[in-house]
């Protein structure tokens, strides 16, 4: 098996457990010693340090095992983080009390519990995609070993919660800023359940209520992963049970984050960034917020309404911050780069994707806003939210799939100039968006070529009840044509 083919994107993805594994200790050991050699020839130091840590999967033991061997092997001084967070990991590399050149999480994020991955971290960030392939590449030749290394076993997960309780203590200016507040954590029996109790409880958080905090490979409640319709239920069932103030619920590794906040209002996708989006903007006026592309009418006006600046950009979360980076370079303040499935970045935290961070941030606000008696929910007074919005994901049927994605979208484009009722939107940078008028559907559809998977991704969003049926007919006329290369039934039976 060519290990290139477990690069996605900028993460090494495989099946860790089963018949079908393709990512063994055997792979693991080998990425790991390139890794090494990578950083060696990047860095030039002779003596490298580099921390390791895993998520709750049950393949994590064994490979964060055979990563760390490796390491030591090529004679490196390894830290042993144990049960760690993704962001936690790239928090080695600058923290004072680590030193380390490089980092290593084990972890798959939200897919099922059979998978598993690699993350590769300097103090610079998280590698590449083309620094990911460099690695592949270095992977494929003569590899260091029979060099003895050190291993220290090392609590690092204690340190970053430290580091995010004085943040909450330096913003509110206070030693116990929770005490009477109920905040609850749904860790999802991933890797979060730290939150809970080493940064809220010694705050003076009432915790009680909080669920599934216990890592568990098997994941036996629900899918930890804010976008989860089950998974948000979950905790809004448990705020609303035990009469919380606030929630917070976490994805397997904790770079993504939702909320609920009092009463059981959902605070996810478009109403998590607006949140966020209203704090920030009250601090830094005219400054611009990058999102992904599947962000809603409303959530822009919000913004603008706000004093701020929107900037809808391609999905994915290494998109988001490299734009939000390079538009800062260009002197634009951008504090935030966020998706709607919870990745968050903020300038100030290294334009780190870290779901804690952007946590405490929240958490934080909360705190602020009880002593006025009022919760986050009344920041989005003037959210305007759509009547209905729907996401349909057609699988593509040919091997060639990006080939056909992209010659689909460029025909797409030449069909909407044939179309009064289609207004293309200015300023798009992923697939397609069209607007439509309020005799149209009042609305809009994205339609775009999945990152990772041969599917073609379609949001449909609309200001009005039955708009988004008026659009997705619309659209229908110019998909039939490809009824033998798309499976068009999830928006066919919509349609019926």
């Amino acid at each position: 098996m060519q290990l290139s083919s477990l690069q996605n994107g900028s993460d090494i993805r495989g099946v860790a457990m089963g018949p079908q594994a393709n990512l063994t200790a055997k792979e693991v050991d080998t990425l790991s010693r390139a890794f090494a050699l990578w950083l060696a020839e990047r860095t030039q130091h002779s003596a490298l340090r580099v921390a390791v840590g895993m998520d709750a999967r049950l393949s994590g033991p064994a490979l964060k095992e055979a990563c760390i061997t490796a390491l030591a092997d090529c004679g490196l001084f390894v830290l042993d983080c144990g049960m760690a967070s993704t962001p936690a990991m790239f928090m080695t590399t600058v923290s004072d009390q680590t030193h380390c050149d490089g980092a290593v999480m084990l972890t798959a994020s939200h897919l099922p519990s059979d998978r598993n991955g690699m993350k590769f971290f300097t103090c610079q960030g998280g590698l590449e995609s083309g620094e990911i392939t460099a690695l592949l590449r270095l992977s494929e030749g003569d590899l260091p070993r029979g060099r003895a290394g050190q291993v220290q076993t090392f609590d690092f997960i204690s340190i970053y919660a430290e580091g995010l309780r004085q943040k909450i203590q330096q913003e509110t200016g206070q030693t116990q800023p929770l005490k009477g507040l109920k905040i609850l954590v749904d860790a999802g029996n991933g890797a979060g359940g730290f939150y809970a109790e080493k940064v809220l409880q010694p705050l003076g958080a009432d915790i009680q209520g909080s669920q599934f905090l216990e890592p568990d490979g098997h994941f036996p409640h629900h899918i930890p992963n804010p976008e989860n319709a089950e998974a948000m239920q979950s905790l809004v069932d448990a705020v609303i049970r035990h009469n919380a103030d606030f929630g917070l619920i976490f994805d397997t590794d904790v770079d993504r984050v939702g909320a609920v906040d009092k009463g059981g209002v959902v605070l996810n996708k478009n109403r998590l960034i607006a949140a966020i989006s209203a704090v920030l903007l009250r601090e830094t006026p005219g400054a611009a917020i990058v999102t992904d592309s599947i962000t809603s009418t409303g959530l822009a006006e919000f913004i603008k309404a706000h004093g701020g600046i929107h900037r809808r950009f391609k999905r994915g979360y290494k998109n988001v911050i490299n734009e939000a980076i390079r538009l800062n370079h260009a002197g634009q303040y951008t504090p935030l780069a966020i998706e709607t499935s919870g990745h968050a970045a903020l300038k100030e935290n290294y334009f780190l994707d870290d779901g804690a961070y952007l946590a405490t941030r929240l958490v934080i606000e909360v705190a602020r806003l009880h002593q006025k008696g009022l919760c986050i929910a009344d920041l989005l007074a003037d959210l305007s939210e759509p009547a209905e919005s729907c996401e349909f994901r057609l699988a593509i049927r040919t091997d060639a799939f990006r080939d056909f994605g992209q010659s689909l979208i460029q025909a797409l484009f030449a069909y909407a100039d044939t179309q009064p009722s289609f207004q293309l939107a200015p300023e798009n940078h992923e697939g397609i968006r069209v607007q439509f008028s309020p005799e149209e559907g009042d609305g809009w559809f994205l339609l775009r070529l999945s990152l990772h998977e041969p599917l073609i991704a379609i949001n449909i969003e609309s200001e009005r009840a039955g708009g988004v049926h008026i659009i997705a007919q619309q659209l229908m006329k110019f998909l039939s044509a490809y009824q033998g290369e798309l499976e068009l039934s999830p928006l066919a039976s919509y349609l019926t």
